[in-house]
């Protein structure tokens, strides 16, 4: 099937009925994420990047323009300092030392600065003490050599302080390279087409620095059609990583085998009650993971899903109405089974051309704002335009970080599934989301 795309067009898009102004909005191609996923240009979902621009600010734009001043007044610092207490030296008398200054100039630059430049910092420190009580000719004095010598040995330290700093930064890359690894490794990327399919997906952590969380999705063409799994397993750390690793591989087992979706949710419940009893402690008891499958059947416009206690996932048509679509009965999560038995229905909905499933974990629709309001996803897409799946994303996680400030506080998945409409033109990569002040 040749590559189609949505039928959209270049309207403006709104978020909540608000209006925004042509603006474009950075997309997965050749981004580098950090506490996520990046889809390079050719759609292989290679690279890194920094929370979509920067992962530690949450965000780009004003907070990338603040960061960079930041940076390039710490680096001037040193040099400020230098001269600073060699200004002050000059203008006040005798008894006034400027030492504070020239001390505290290499220690400055230890955790910013590379050793060249840190040791040519401390060494400036250094020949402006000496060359100053040389001009006062109270170098050999008491003050002059208790001064020297504290700057000197503040120097000393602060190139110490380099090493230890780089040193942890290298261990530190590595950590994060290796976990980069595992991540993939155990939630991989979904190509951005699958069984004719548009795929859009997106993983966050909540920390700055880490990787892996208990957040998942997986995406899979099997005799069946397309099926998918996003889920949510409870805790943190590496326990709730191998459960994660147990929901996805089972799931792709059972997709290709069980005829029918509720039999694969049935193969999940079976693989995290073995999980469980292998496990000690509290893991044994409560483990369970939050979780909804889907199946989209070729040709029938229709998508069948299985909820077991996940956020319900979001229908957006071609024209920007909406539809939450719930199950008819609720029920327990994946690994409670020994608490009742409730049996899964699979609900079918109609899935027509031109429309985009969005899948969510909870990261999203408990994201709060400083009022503790928590953000509705169905609210802000419903009467919105996008031009696929990509941007329903894009637009997904710009808006739920202007709602909480940038303080997320869990982690975030995200999977959005289009269903191309016959005749749609080339895809476009941007979509035009910025709020109206």
């Amino acid at each position: 099937m040749a590559d189609a795309d949505s039928p959209y067009g270049a309207a403006p898009a709104s978020l909540g009925g608000e209006r925004y102004r042509p603006h474009p909005v950075r997309t997965w191609a050749g981004e580098l994420t950090v506490a996520g996923y990046g889809r390079g240009s050719d759609g292989t979902g290679t690279g890194t990047r920094a929370g979509n621009g920067t992962r530690a600010g949450n965000g780009a734009g004003a907070g990338d323009g603040g960061g960079r001043k930041t940076r390039r007044f710490v680096r001037a610092l040193p040099a400020l300092m230098i001269t600073g207490g060699l200004l002050f030296d000059a203008l006040t008398p005798d008894d006034f030392t400027a030492s504070p200054l020239f001390a505290a100039a290499p220690l400055v630059a230890a955790p910013f600065f590379s050793l060249v430049n840190t040791g040519l910092t401390a060494c400036a420190a250094v020949l402006a003490v000496v060359g100053l009580r040389i001009s006062d000719d109270v170098l050999m004095s008491v003050v002059g050599v208790t001064e020297l010598v504290t700057v000197l040995t503040v120097a000393v330290l602060a190139i110490l302080i380099n090493r230890v700093v780089r040193k942890s930064g290298r261990q530190l890359a590595s950590v994060r390279v290796i976990a980069d690894a595992a991540q993939r490794a155990v939630v991989p990327i979904p190509p951005d087409r699958i069984g004719g399919l548009e795929i859009a997906a997106r993983y966050e952590a909540a920390e700055a620095d880490a990787f892996i969380g208990g957040d998942l999705f997986a995406v899979q063409d099997t005799p069946y059609g397309v099926r998918l799994v996003v889920g949510d397993v409870r805790g943190k750390g590496l326990e709730a990583v191998e459960a994660v690793a147990v929901v996805v591989g089972a799931f792709r087992e059972a997709a290709e085998t069980e005829s029918c979706l509720e039999g694969v949710a049935q193969r999940l419940e079976r693989a995290l009650a073995r999980e469980g009893r292998r496990r000690d402690g509290l893991d044994a008891l409560e483990g369970f993971t939050t979780a909804v499958l889907a199946e989209i059947p070729r040709g029938e416009g229709v998508v069948r899903l299985v909820n077991r206690g996940h956020p319900e996932p979001l229908l957006l048509y071609a024209d920007g109405e909406l539809d939450v679509l719930e199950p008819e009965e609720f029920a327990l999560p994946l690994g409670m089974g020994d608490l009742g038995d409730w049996p899964d229905r699979a609900r079918e909905f109609a899935y027509p051309a031109g429309s985009t499933l969005v899948f969510y974990t909870d990261g999203l629709s408990e994201a709060r704002d400083a009022a503790g309001v928590f953000y509705d996803p169905a609210v802000r897409l419903r009467r919105s335009l996008y031009p696929g799946p990509d941007a329903v994303l894009d637009a997904l996680t710009s808006d739920v970080r202007v709602h909480t400030g940038g303080k997320q506080t869990d982690d975030m998945a995200l999977l959005a599934v289009g269903r191309p409409g016959v005749g749609q033109p080339e895809r476009r990569r941007t979509v035009e989301i910025v709020k109206r002040p």
